[in-house]
Order: structure tokens, then sequence, then C-alpha cells
């Protein structure tokens, strides 16, 4: 299943969700008005219109995730996923209206008692009833929402979440009403409607955030940035940009990395970082990577050496073979070596270099200098965005970096020897090994 057929399922499920809620609480709407004009109860009408409007925003979500849903198009090249977040901004405002009015409602209720003689029971079965459908619909809206990153229904989840809670006033409110206590019903209305009244604000601030292209994630940026960095070849992330679309994120980064990598290999680069990014986060629907030189940062190198010698150590005529290994940061002007790391491999028989490679990738390699390598070690390197550049003769440290700065050094397109000559060599005594350069 490709990327594209997976959105649009994970579109589709909140369709789904969203016709359910609506069928349901326009069932639930006309059977509130139904039993409040029939017991003549005035805050069992009133929930039933509160319900009504319910109605309207969960058709408005599920129509954003409709558009949200439409293929990208010449006229709507980044596709219609902002209409998602339009659907949420309306249901923002409409919850923001029914905050007020129940605020309202609320204030007249403080200061009238209930006018009930009978019990209502009908009237607080229905109440009880819309207490349970609400809350099963807002885990089911929550859990669909959080699954396929839709705004709409996580606010429209916690919209019906208050809805419950609404309910569950109507419920004492009609209790209360019939036992002839005052003020209390208008109290829970009151404190109610405050909630609903900073849900809608927060709903629609949220949502004009994201149709401007705020910062709204900046945890997710922080974690891209690490990820991104973890990667061999990245040698600076000087921008990342996260940006919301509906349902899906979009993420830009300026990425730095050798000067001297091939543009074929950047663009290889770009795409590992999209792989990475897009198989970590299911809501990135893409990632733009612009590859750029490091020209500020230094270079680090690896050589295999025969001693430990410092800048004066040199070079090993195999690199699986070396007893040693320096580390170095080239810069324009400064030569530093960072570390000394012993051949830990060195008496086993096969795939040493891998190994070695293996060990070493933590150091963030940008160059290896060597005499010979073999073919995995050479392709494990250059999986990894690191050049290779061949040293004929038994140079220095210091040497072999003052003729890269000089450019006289070749890039190594090729294993020095095959896979079958790498494995087995003839030591001094005559005898046959297998090893792994």
């Amino acid at each position: 299943m490709n990327s594209e057929t997976a959105r649009l399922q994970r579109l589709g499920q909140g369709q789904r969700i969203a016709l359910i809620a609506t069928l349901l609480t326009l069932l639930l709407a006309i059977v509130k008005g139904i039993v409040g004009h029939w017991f003549e109860s005035p805050l069992l009408v009133a929930d039933a219109v509160h319900s009504a409007g319910d109605v309207v925003t969960i058709a408005a979500s599920g129509f954003g995730l409709w558009l949200a849903a439409r293929k990208k198009s010449e006229q709507f090249p980044y596709g219609l996923y902002k209409a998602e977040t339009l659907a949420g901004l309306f249901i923002g405002v409409v919850v923001l209206w029914a905050g007020i009015e129940m605020a309202r409602e609320g204030y007249d209720k403080f200061f009238h008692a209930g006018t009930a003689i009978d019990f209502p029971l009908l009237p607080v079965l229905a109440s009880a009833l819309s207490i349970g459908v609400d809350y099963v619909l807002a885990r089911k809206e929550r859990e669909v929402g959080l699954a396929i990153n839709s705004q709409s229904l996580q606010i429209k989840a916690s919209d019906t979440l208050l809805d419950t809670y609404v309910s569950c006033a109507v419920l004492v409110g009609l209790i209360l009403a019939y036992l002839r206590i005052p003020h209390v019903e208008g109290c829970l209305i009151l404190v109610i409607s405050l909630l609903i009244l900073k849900l809608g604000g927060e709903t629609v601030w949220v949502c004009l955030l994201s149709l401007l292209d705020a910062n709204l994630d900046p945890d997710v940026r922080s974690q891209i940035v690490g990820r991104i960095e973890e990667i061999n070849g990245v040698m600076g992330t000087p921008q990342v940009r996260v940006r919301r679309s509906g349902p899906f994120r979009m993420v830009e980064c300026t990425i730095e990395s050798n000067p001297n990598l091939p543009l074929y290999r950047a663009h290889e680069l770009a795409d590992k970082i999209e792989d990475v990014v897009t198989g970590e986060y299911r809501d990135i629907e893409t990632v733009f990577v612009h590859v750029e030189p490091s020209r500020d940062r230094a270079i680090t190198a690896l050589i295999p050496v025969a001693e430990m010698n410092g800048i004066d150590s040199r070079i090993h005529a195999h690199f699986g073979r070396s007893p040693y290994f320096v580390v170095i940061s080239i810069s324009e002007h400064d030569t530093e070596i960072i570390d000394f790391y012993l051949n830990e491999f060195l008496g086993e028989k096969i795939h040493i270099g891998v190994k070695i490679i293996k060990a070493l990738l933590q150091c963030k390699l940008g160059l290896l200098f060597t005499r010979g390598i073999g073919e995995l070690s050479f392709y494990m390197l250059k999986e990894n965005f690191i050049d290779i550049y061949a040293v004929t003769e038994e140079l220095t440290v210091g040497e072999i970096v003052q003729t890269y700065r000089d450019g006289r050094l070749p890039r190594l397109t090729t294993p020095t020897h095959s896979l079958e000559e790498s494995e087995t060599v003839t030591n001094e005594t005559g005898e046959t090994m297998r090893i792994q350069p």
C-alpha cells in the first residue's frame, strides 16, 4: 500500500465516524426535543437545541475531511488538507456561540427554581441516554482523531465530552426542578458554559495559528532535528520548519553536508532523510530537503595507521588489518586529532572492515584515507555518505592532510580489491588466512 492510499484510507475512517456521530446526535436531538416538549421541560428542550447545533459541527468536520481527501490537482497542487482546519475553525465559532447562549440560560436559571410537580421519569431517561451516547461518541471521536491526526475530530471529541457534562447538568437540573431547589441548576449551567467558552476560544485560536502556518509543534520539530542529525552524511541542520496542513504536517529542512558530495549523492541523502522522517511520523505528508555544502564546519576523517605517533603516525597498507585508527578534524586551516582507536577486531577472520565501520560511524565520519580497502567495506562507507581517498605512498597523517588540501589525492570510485581477494591472504608462515580488510 503506497502512502497516498494510506492517507486516503485514514481520512475515510474519519469521514465514517463523523457520519455515524452526525446520525446518532441527530437522533438524540429529536428524542430529547419530543420528550422535552411533551413533558413541558424547557431544560430538556434547550439541551435538544444544543444537540441539534452539534449536528452542524459534526457534519462540518465530516465535510472538511471529505474535502481533505480529494486528490491533488493542478489548481490545488498542495491538496485541500486545510479544508479540515477551516472546518475546525467553524466548529470553534459555533462552540463559542453555544457557550454564550448557555451562559445566558444559566444566568436566567440561577434566579428561578424548577416548576415540576411529578417526577420526570421519561425526561430523566432521555438525559441518561444522552449521557451514555455522548460519552461513547467522545471516546470514539478522540480515538479516530488521534489516529488520523484530525484537528476537527479531536476538537469535536472535546466538545462532545462537554456535551456529556451538559447532559449531566440537565439531569441534575430536572431532579432539582422536581425538588424545587433554586440556584444549583443555574450554577451548574454557568460553570459548564465557561468550560465551553474556553474550549471554543482555544479551538478558534489554534485553527487561526494553523492557517497562518505557525509553529505549533516545537517538540516534534526538536525530535525531527535530532533524528536528521543522527543520519551519517548530515553535518548540520541550520533550518527545519514544521507546519500543519489539516490532518497532516509538512516539513521543510535545510541540511549541511560534505562540500565534495556529488549531486547524485546529495539527492540520495535527501531521499534517505525523507524516508526516515516519513517512516517515523506517519502524519507527515511531505518532506522537502535542501542540501547545502558545509563551509563553516570541519570534516571528520578516518585514517588507518601503523602506530600512535600523533600527527606523524604513518598510514597502514590495509584498512581492516590496521592495528590503529586515528580520527581527525580537518578545517580550512587547522588539523586536530580527535582520538586514536585500537582495532579490537584484528584477531577475527571475516568482516573485520565492516565491524570497524559500525563501531566508528558514531564519529560522524565524512572522509576516509586509505591505501587499500575491500568490497564490503567500500560500499558500506559509500552507503553512509563517506568519501574515500586513495593514498598511494606511506605518508604520515600530516602529509596526507596537506596532500588532500592541495587537491592531489585521487578519490576512490571502486574498491582496491574484490571480495574474493579480500577474504584470503597468505601470511608470513605460508598459512592461508580468511580476512576482511
